[in-house]
This record gives C-alpha cells, sequence and structure tokens, in this order.
C-alpha cells in the first residue's frame, strides 16, 4: 500500500513550492513582528522621552542656580514650566520659519531644522528682551493684585494654560498663535486672582490690534514683493540678465534691514545707536551683503537657460537667507512667550525689581531658546508639511517673497516690544501669495490673432486653449478647509487658554496661598 505522507507533486513531476511551515518559522515570524512592533513604539516614545529628560536637566539646572534661596521650589517649578511652554512654541510655532522654504524645496527637512534651531536660540539671546517686558508687565496691573504672592501663581497658571493649549492645538495639527496664547493665558490668571480691573485694557487692545494688523501687513509686503519679481525678473526678455541684477539687491535690503533691527535693539556695551546711527550701520551691511552676492548669483547663473525654471535656482540662496532671518526673529519676539513670565516670576520670588528695569538673566533666554528649538527638532515636521505644502503651491520665488515678508513685519514689531503673532504674519503672507495667485489666473490674458487662412485649421485648438483658460479662471490655488481651520484655531485661541489659566490659578490659591 502507497504511503499518503508524500508531498504532493506540481503539474511538472517536481515537489509544489508550498510547504507548511515549521513551528522555528512561525516562532521566528512571531519574534520579528515583535521586533518591528517595538522599534515603531520606540520611535514613537523617542521624542517624548527627549522632551522630558529636557525638563529634568532644566529642572536640576534651576536648583543649582538658585541653591539657598527660599523659593528654590517655586523657581524649579517655575522654569520647567517655561521650558514646557517653550517646546510647544518651537513645536506649533516654528514650522512658519521654514515652511515656506521646505515647501519650496529649497531646505531639506533636516538642515531646515537645524538652520531654524541655530538662528532661533541666537535671536532668544541676543534679543530677547523688549518683547518679555510687555509680557511681564504690560498686560496685568501687578499692584492690584492681592500680593506677591497671587502674582506669582497667577503667572505659573498662565504658563501652564497656555501651553497646554498649545500641546493639544499641535497635537490635533493646527498651527494656532503661541502668542495669542500666553496673552490670553495672563489675562484669564490676571482676572482670576484681581478681577478685571487687574487687566491693562489699552495694552491688551494695542495687542489684539497688531494681530488684525499683522497678517495683513504681512499679505500686503509678500504681495509687493511678488509683483516686484514678477514685473522686474519673470516677465523680464533676459531673465538670467534681470536675475543677475536684481538678486544681489534683493539680499542686500534684506541684510540692511536686518542689520538696522539688531543695531538698534541689541546693546554695544555703552554704545547705543539711536535711530539714523542705526539705518547708517543698516545701509553699510545691506552694501557689504549686495557686493558679496553679486559673484556668487554670477557664478550660480552661469550656463543657466532663460526660462522661468533656472529662476528658481536663483532664488534658492536669499530663501535661505530669509528663512534664517525669520528664525532670528522669532526667536526675539516669541521666546518672550516662554520667558515673560518666568522673569517675572523669578523677579518677584526674590523681591527684585520686575522685568521691565533691567536685562533678563542670560539663563533664561537661553532655557527659552533651547526649548524651542528642541520642540521643533522632536515634534515640528508635521506643521511645516502644512504651512509649507498644504495650503497653496510655494516655489522659491514666492517662498522667498513670504519669508521676507514675515521677517520684516516681525523684526519691526520686536523694534518696538509689540508681541505680534508669527503665525498670523506668516500664514497671512502664504494665503496673500495664494490669493494674488488666483487674481492672477482668472484676468484675461492677451492672444494673438491667428492668421486667417489658418483660422479653419486652428479652431479645435483655440477652443482647447479657452477650456482650458475658463477652468484656470475657476480653480481655487488656496485651500479653504485649512483657512476655515486656522481661523477657527486663532478664534478660539485666546478665550480658551484664558479660561485654562483662570481656572488653574483659582485652583492654585486654593492649593498654595
Amino acid at each position: 500500500m502507497t504511503s499518503d505522507n508524500r508531498q504532493p507533486e506540481g503539474d511538472a513531476g517536481k515537489p509544489s513550492a508550498r510547504r507548511p511551515k515549521t513551528t522555528l518559522d512561525k516562532d521566528l515570524a512571531r519574534i520579528a513582528s515583535v521586533e518591528d512592533a517595538s522599534l515603531h513604539l520606540g520611535r514613537r516614545l523617542a521624542a517624548p522621552g527627549a522632551a522630558f529628560l529636557f525638563l529634568i536637566a532644566v529642572m536640576i539646572f534651576s536648583v543649582v542656580g538658585v541653591t539657598g534661596h527660599s523659593s528654590t521650589v517655586v523657581v524649579a517649578v517655575a522654569t520647567v514650566m517655561a521650558a514646557y511652554m517653550a517646546m510647544n512654541i518651537g513645536a506649533n510655532d516654528v514650522a512658519n520659519n521654514i515652511g515656506a522654504a521646505v515647501g519650496a524645496n529649497a531646505l531639506s527637512l533636516g538642515f531646515g531644522l537645524a538652520l531654524a534651531a541655530v538662528c532661533e536660540v541666537s535671536g532668544a539671546l541676543i534679543a530677547g528682551n523688549a518683547v518679555a517686558d510687555t509680557i511681564a508687565n504690560g498686560i496685568l496691573y501687578a499692584d492690584r493684585l492681592p500680593g506677591t504672592d497671587h502674582y506669582v501663581w497667577a503667572m505659573m497658571a498662565a504658563l501652564l494654560g497656555s501651553a497646554i493649549w498649545i500641546n493639544i492645538a499641535t497635537w490635533i495639527g493646527a498651527p494656532i498663535s503661541t502668542t495669542h496664547a500666553i496673552v490670553g493665558g495672563v489675562m484669564g490668571a490676571a482676572i482670576a486672582a484681581g478681577g478685571a480691573g487687574a487687566v491693562n485694557w489699552t495694552v491688551l487692545s494695542g495687542i489684539a490690534a497688531s494681530w488684525l494688523l499683522s497678517p495683513l501687513m504681512g499679505a500686503l509686503i509678500a504681495i509687493a514683493v511678488l509683483v516686484f519679481i514678477n514685473r522686474r525678473i519673470v516677465n523680464a526678455p533676459d531673465k538670467i540678465a534681470a536675475a543677475r541684477r536684481w538678486v544681489p539687491v534683493l539680499i542686500g535690503t534684506m541684510f540692511g534691514a536686518f542689520t538696522t533691527y539688531v543695531a538698534l535693539i541689541v546693546p554695544f556695551g555703552t554704545l547705543v545707536f539711536g535711530l539714523i546711527q542705526a539705518l547708517s550701520v543698516g545701509a553699510a551691511g545691506g552694501m557689504l551683503a549686495y557686493a558679496t552676492s553679486v559673484p556668487l548669483v554670477r557664478r550660480q547663473s552661469a550656463g543657466l537657460e532663460n526660462r522661468n525654471q533656472s529662476l528658481k535656482a536663483l532664488f534658492q540662496l536669499p530663501l535661505v537667507f530669509s528663512a534664517a532671518l525669520l528664525s532670528f526673529a522669532h526667536g526675539a519676539n516669541d521666546v518672550a512667550n516662554a520667558v515673560g513670565p518666568l522673569a517675572a516670576i523669578v523677579a518677584a520670588v526674590q523681591d527684585a525689581a520686575l522685568v521691565g528695569t533691567g536685562p533678563i538673566p542670560l539663563w533664561e533666554l537661553l532655557i527659552g531658546g533651547l526649548g524651542i528649538s528642541l520642540g521643533l527638532l522632536l515634534f515640528g515636521p508635521k506643521l511645516i508639511n502644512l504651512v509649507g505644502k498644504q495650503i497653496t503651491k510655494l516655489n522659491p520665488m514666492r517662498a522667498y517673497c513670504v519669508a521676507l515678508s514675515a521677517a520684516v513685519t516681525v523684526i519691526l514689531a520686536s523694534t518696538i516690544g509689540v508681541p505680534v503673532s508669527s503665525t498670523h504674519t506668516a500664514i497671512g503672507a502664504v494665503f496673500g501669495i495664494g490669493l494674488y495667485r488666483e487674481w492672477r489666473a482668472r484676468q484675461p490674458r492677451p492672444r494673438p490673432d491667428l492668421p486667417q487662412e489658418n483660422t479653419d485649421a486652428e479652431r479645435p485648438r483655440q477652443k482647447k486653449q479657452e477650456a482650458n483658460a475658463a477652468e484656470s479662471r475657476r480653480r481655487y490655488l488656496v485651500r479653504r478647509s485649512h483657512l476655515l481651520t486656522i481661523a477657527g484655531a486663532w478664534t478660539i485661541t485666546v478665550p480658551v487658554s484664558g479660561a485654562l489659566a483662570g481656572g488653574l490659578a483659582m485652583l492654585m490659591f486654593r492649593l498654595f496661598i
């Protein structure tokens, strides 16, 4: 009798390729599956783990720095909250700085993150004082609160409440304004501590007005620069020659504005520049940048064809510079959202004068700058893709207009100490560029008349061109869904962060006072 334990044979008499898996094969497959799952989980936990270690390091540093003081614990807790707030700022807000450059493929995501991190820390350390004073002292009247303890815990609640809301917004993918969040948090905590009379409504109304003006200003400057580029370079008969002439001018203008800002905002020992002196320094810096960029642009443009695609390569260098400038300006402006309340708490518990009477300690600015950079590196890529790629299509020229516009607007605000929203400014510029493109696409374009003898033969092509033109006029170049989502998040940020901070403040008053 023939045994039935033989394996079935194929059509050609060969054994079949399908064989039952052995126990060893099944065990190895299970082990591999577990390893893959562990690796995936490890990657997801790496960023929160690094953030937790940073907070532990900040706590140790703050405890060592104020050893022997009776309020060591309070300062340590406040420092950790400020670091947590700074990381949330980096995760949500800094996407606006390099999102345009990454979306235009002028920067890789990794290089953009590193560039923004360095420039954020530099901006915070060099020019982070002015706006921090407004956050710490300008929004509430400290003398109208019941006491110093109420002031300290109100600032604690403002930090924690605004940070929680920013964390939630980042998790759901909404690029909100961190400036809105901290201002709303300070306002809500102040009302909880001393009533509506504790809020400086005059300063708050000025800040709110800047929130309305900054996106409009960002959009208008971006459109103006784009119109200039289109007329002087894109539509020129010889595009490459025009780019050689005007791209260095744009770079020089950008560096001139930046140098003027640094001269105005940063004290150089006992030397303090007035407006005229700062403008002179800025003009010198702009001319130096222009002279340096002329040979670079000439070398980069050698051999390029006279077409728009070639211009994209020539605008990558100024786009990188403008993204770095915007990151510096953001560090100078938005580090105050984390450091302002911290500086006020440290000054209050040490019975020192409040922030406005002296510079913020370097270690506080350093923690804010490092926290922003770490938050960007760990959690920022998600919103970078939204800002840079999902609102409207950006090429290097459009992205340069966005970055330059946002940088100039934020620099002007930082110079006068107004905490504007860099999110509003950058996204306003992106939407402005997209809406301008829509307007241009819907304008009738002149078409050369066809010869009479070829009219019949060319009629099908003519109809196809007219149909394509009609389709272009109907097409939306800005995603309205993102506009509505972002506008909704902006609208609720102040009341939500204010309510969170007010509730936390009342809880802290009951527990610790």
